[in-house]
């Protein structure tokens, strides 16, 4: 099985910037996309970024050139950094990877949390 181990959230004010990182151990072979995905109270989780095994990226229209999303193979580790953050960005982000299309691992979630 694919473990995630995410860092990087807390407290920010609006217009700041945060990265977040995520580190999968465990079956990392084969691993193809990894993303993020975050859910506010209230809400679906909803996809945020996503990238693939050949660094194509894919982003939710509210954060397209806001936020980056990049990997580090050697590491096993995916990053997102989000800048100029708002309060509509407020939510627990999950870091996800898949090793089969289609079916996630997740990490626990860590909060991000922007003040106005």
């Amino acid at each position: 099985q694919v473990r995630l181990v995410e860092s990087g959230g807390g407290l920010v004010q609006a217009g700041g910037s945060l990265r977040l990182s995520c580190a999968a151990s465990g079956i990392v072979f084969r691993l193809n996309a990894m993303g993020w995905y975050r859910q506010a109270p209230g809400k679906q989780r909803e996809l945020v970024a996503r990238v693939t095994s050949s660094d194509s990226t894919t982003y939710a229209n509210s954060v397209k050139g806001r936020f980056t999303i990049s990997r580090d193979n050697a590491k096993n580790t995916v990053y997102l950094q989000m800048s100029s953050l708002t309060p509509e960005d407020t939510a627990v982000y999950y870091c996800s990877a898949e090793r089969i299309v289609g079916v996630p691992h997740w990490g626990q979630g860590t909060q991000v949390t922007v003040s106005a």
